[in-house]
């Protein structure tokens, strides 16, 4: 099991930068692969990106590519999301997520970082 702390959210003007750390307990930190979510006020859940146990393999949705970076450090248990290039439409609750390798299901979630763009 890992329990999972989201941080670094805040409010941004449009086209600024922000950097979420989510920091992880326990030592099998790198055996989950690891993600980060997103949901707007009345929008589903949305997954912007994505990382595979050593950070070699990374996805991200359309909506952010180019434009946020996804990577973690195994040796600190942590992952983080940098995000440039901010567009009011970025505003959300960011959470991380892991999920048992071979499974395709998160099941850890930490409790969510607020990122707020003003244009």
């Amino acid at each position: 099991q890992v329990q999972l702390v989201e941080s670094g959210g805040g409010l941004v003007q449009a086209g600024g930068s922000l950097r979420l750390s989510c920091a992880a307990s326990g030592r099998t930190f790198s055996s989950y692969p690891m993600a980060w979510f997103r949901q707007a006020p009345g929008k589903e859940r949305e997954r912007v990106a994505a990382i595979n146990l050593s950070g070699i393999s990374t996805y991200y949705a359309d909506s952010v590519k180019g434009r946020f970076t996804i990577s973690r450090d195994n040796a600190r248990n942590t992952v983080y999301l940098q995000m440039n290039s901010l567009k009011p439409e970025d505003t959300a609750v960011y959470y991380c997520a892991a999920r048992e390798g071979g499974r395709m299901t998160y099941t850890y979630w930490g409790q969510g970082t607020q990122v707020t763009v003003s244009s």
